[in-house]
């Protein structure tokens, strides 16, 4: 344990026994063990803490990665759109060209006489 043998253990523990008394060891044994789980306590929840932040780090990295994306997916649609004139001018031009003509045939009337010079 804290990598002291049996020996050193008793050494303190006999060094102990002579500075505080039978009667004060036990409070002091409970207060050395309240001590050890308050810092137990404290690494815990500093480590927890980290761990937190870390997790907080990764997920801001991550959406920043997916605002670039973001960015160069706009800045794409921003190029296609001005590389087209105009969107609606296009649409409606290839409306014209998939109708079918339709094309007004005008008759004329031919008067006798022009029939007549057609025959002779």
């Amino acid at each position: 344990m804290f990598g002291m043998g049996f020996t050193e253990i008793l050494m303190i523990a006999v060094i102990a026994i002579i500075f505080l008394g039978p009667e004060k060891l036990p409070q002091f044994l409970v207060d050395i063990a309240k001590f050890f789980k308050s810092l137990k306590r404290a690494v815990n929840d500093a480590k927890t803490q980290l761990e937190r932040e870390v997790q907080i780090t990764e997920l801001k990295d991550e959406a920043e990665e997916y605002k670039k994306k973001f960015r160069s997916i706009t800045e794409e649609m921003s190029s296609v759109t001005a590389q087209l004139d105009d969107p609606l001018a296009e649409v409606e031009e290839i409306k014209k060209a998939t109708e079918p003509k339709r094309e007004v045939v005008k008759f004329k009337k031919k008067s006798l006489d022009d029939k007549d010079k057609v025959n002779v």
